[in-house]
């Protein structure tokens, strides 16, 4: 299993959550690049305070990074761990076709086959002092999700794909260093829904209709709705116009 220069892949064989160890090795200090993996997890948590069911044979992996930039650059990050985590499917299921729905899910067709969960701490003066992205993938099993189709990948060794991912995670990592988010956004775009697709977004109780139009600088989702056009920074797509780019 080959790694990329300066990161760390520590296996568990079980852990309560992968991502509460890495989020202590991380405030106790760890140098950026290690990631997490658990056989099996026994508090696996998901986005908004969900349970995520953690079978064994899946992909439970949490990611430390320390990225220099301030705190809005954080949705970036997620973005850009979900386009590394595409290029890793696609590199194991190459006959495969996969797409992104914003923020942080895998889908293929309408069933969900993964999701990234981010948590970061800022420092004094506003910056990120570090970032966490939990990643969840379905390799062997697809445990079922209330109201949700679900899909599974492999069966692939979670190791291998671990490798795989990480290896992608450098690479958009390295080229977000030397140019920014643009090409990052424009590989998110690629992968996410075709542009006009309707999208309806939860923000607490307020479901938000629109017309998608990519994303904003920042990594935000722009909507044009009818009381004009949105820019979303938080909050979950809950439906779309089942289109899918491939």
């Amino acid at each position: 299993m080959s790694l990329p220069a300066g990161w760390r892949l520590r296996i568990h064989d079980s852990l309560p959550s992968t991502q509460t160890l890495a989020v202590e090795l991380a405030e106790q200090g760890e140098a950026s690049g290690l990631a997490v993996l658990a056989r099996q997890q026994t508090q696996g948590r998901g986005r908004a305070g969900r349970v995520w069911q953690s079978t064994p044979g899946n992909l439970h992996l949490s990611v430390l990074l320390r990225p220099p930039g301030p705190a809005r650059e954080i949705g970036g990050h997620a973005l850009l761990a979900a386009v590394a985590l595409h290029d890793a499917a696609r590199h194991h299921a190459p006959g495969r076709s996969f797409r992104l729905k914003w923020p942080n899910d895998l889908l293929e067709g309408e069933a969900k086959l993964a999701g990234i969960l981010a948590e970061a701490a800022l420092d004094s003066a506003g910056g990120i002092a570090h970032l966490v992205l939990g990643i969840g993938v379905n390799l062997s099993h697809a445990p079922p999700v209330e109201g949700r189709a679900v899909t599974w990948l492999g069966p692939i060794p979670p190791e291998d794909f671990a490798a795989t991912l990480l290896g992608r995670l450098a690479h958009w990592e390295a080229l977000r260093d030397a140019q920014g988010f643009a090409p990052v956004f424009a590989a998110w775009e690629e992968r996410g829904p075709p542009r006009g697709t309707v999208l309806t977004v939860r923000q607490g109780d307020n479901p938000l209709t629109g017309s998608y139009e990519g994303l904003a600088e920042d990594g935000g989702l722009r909507l044009a709705t009818a009381k004009g056009p949105r820019i979303i920074h938080t909050g979950e797509v809950i439906g779309d116009g089942h289109a899918s780019r491939h």
